[in-house]
């Protein structure tokens, strides 16, 4: 159940999902990512995210069609849930794009919002800024794992929820992906200028 004294809103609906990718990684930005566990809710606005648009995308899991255990989430549904783990880190994405057609957007960011003390208590940090300011520090602070994988943003335990819409979205080039050849050009990265949670 949600926790409705948190003051926490309401899953997105499928549809908001149902855009192109592009579209969806715009329209994130201000929303609510939550996550509740067993030792409570935190949140955040999402402040950065990276789109994916395989199988053309070079720098995207699923380039080439490529389908693995891993990947198989991103030919689902948009609006599901794809996590992966780089070194130590788990990160989460937004599948997106109609079945079949294998696109995600990473959430890059979040700005603290709801149980920060939880999220200090799990980054072992008191410091506002180093709390979700990249993503694998936003899932460590959230409460985000691997036990989210294939689960839908539109229910409980991890869902988006509408925010604050940004006055202002910038793009560039994502980031970390040197070796994707043209890929590392596109400007498929998204963020909130001047937010103090954006990964840099």
């Amino acid at each position: 159940m949600i926790n409705e004294s948190a003051n926490i809103g309401m899953p997105q609906p499928k549809e908001f999902y149902q855009v192109p990718t592009l579209d969806l990684a715009r329209a994130l930005l201000g929303c609510i990512l939550v996550k509740e566990t067993p030792e409570g809710i935190a949140s955040g606005y999402i402040v950065e995210t990276e789109a994916y648009i395989g199988p053309g995308d070079k720098a995207a899991h699923s380039f080439g069609n490529r389908r693995t255990k891993r990947t198989e989430v991103m030919f689902g549904e948009a609006g599901l849930i794809y996590t992966y783990v780089m070194h130590t880190h788990t990160l989460v994405n937004v599948v997106s794009a109609e079945k079949e057609k294998p696109e995600a957007i990473l959430i890059r960011a979040v700005e603290p919002c709801h149980g920060i003390p939880l999220m200090q208590e799990r980054r072992g940090t008191l410091d506002l800024r180093k709390l979700t300011s990249g993503p694998g520090k936003l899932t460590k602070a959230l409460g985000i794992s691997m036990a989210d994988y294939g689960h839908s943003f539109t229910e409980p335990p991890l869902w988006i929820t509408k925010g604050k819409k940004p006055e202002k979205i910038v793009s560039g080039p994502r980031i970390g992906i040197h070796n994707s050849g043209e890929a590392r050009d596109y400007p498929w990265r998204f963020w909130v200028p001047d937010n103090p949670f954006v990964s840099r």
